[in-house]
């Protein structure tokens, strides 16, 4: 089996984990790589350093180290390719990684493929120019939509299948998969969503209204959303770097064509996994 480790050095504990994982896939007889920037950290393992096409794109399974904000990056690039990612903490939360630190001896079961697939809808976003999609993305957890001048309130258009249905005076909107309902729409007042169901959360983040909360929209929804004022938009796709939706543009989100497909080793669901690493966390 091909492994490419995708570790976040960021993180104090990461390279001591990436270190003990290398470790033990040298013992299973598997074969892994890095992308060439962790090449100065990793020489001394012995992997192979490759392009990004080349690593994710020929591997049997992407290993990502690091917190959530590493592992739902990692599992971008891997959704794209269509490779299972699993995730190893290396950071305080990790909702989404299969193993902690101290579980690496269960690598064996990723080898013998004694795992399953948790399969986690994702969302495509475009801007929109004159009936031309002039700029594409995908997100695992969520995509942000905010005013351009961060300080201040602004008018938004949403439609749903083009219908526009509301227009909040708000600081943005949250648009998000199940897997990002306890993420950022969490701390902005969403619903938790079971990952299994498949659906398409909106939440407007500190609208000026009593009556505007977060809606649920079916899996196959396509939602519009426009600034109703000259000044523009921005959004942020998982965390990404801003782009500006310019006055006149708008921005479609829906269903990606692809799932992020996520490795899970042991067998807690996630209501146990809900609860070990929020409702106890201290």
């Amino acid at each position: 089996m091909k492994i490419a480790l995708m570790p976040n050095l960021t993180r104090s504990e990461a390279f001591g984990v990436t270190g003990r994982i290398c470790e033990s896939l040298k013992k299973l007889g598997a074969e892994y790589c890095f992308l060439p920037e962790n090449k100065n950290d990793f020489e001394f393992t012995g992997a192979k350093f490759l392009p990004e096409e080349e690593a994710i794109g020929g591997c049997d399974a992407v290993i990502a180290i690091g917190g959530d904000g590493s592992i739902i990056h990692a599992a971008k690039l891997a959704a794209v390719r269509q490779k299972p990612i699993l995730g190893v903490n290396a950071g305080r939360l990790a909702f989404m990684a299969g193993l902690e630190d101290n579980e690496l001896h269960l690598l064996s079961r990723l080898i013998d493929e004694d795992y399953t697939l948790d399969k986690r809808l994702m969302l495509k976003t475009g801007i929109v120019c004159g009936g031309e999609t002039v700029n594409c993305d995908y997100c695992v957890n969520d995509t942000l939509i905010t005013n351009k001048e961060k300080q201040r309130m602004t008018a938004i258009n949403v439609a749903l299948d083009g219908n526009i249905f509301n227009s909040y005076l708000c600081d943005g909107v949250l648009i998000s998969t199940p897997t990002g309902s306890t993420a950022y729409s969490l701390s902005a007042g969403g619903p938790i969503v079971d990952p299994e169901l498949e659906s398409i959360l909106l939440t407007p983040l500190c609208p000026h209204s009593l009556v505007d909360r977060s809606l649920v929209f079916r899996p196959d929804a396509v939602i519009t959303v426009e600034s109703d004022e000259e000044s523009p938009l921005c959004i942020s796709n998982d965390g990404t770097e801003p782009v500006n939706i310019e006055p006149g543009r708008k921005a479609i989100i829906s269903r990606a064509e692809f799932t992020a497909n996520f490795i899970r080793i042991k067998s807690d669901n996630f209501i146990d996994i809900l609860y070990k690493k929020l409702a106890q966390r201290r």
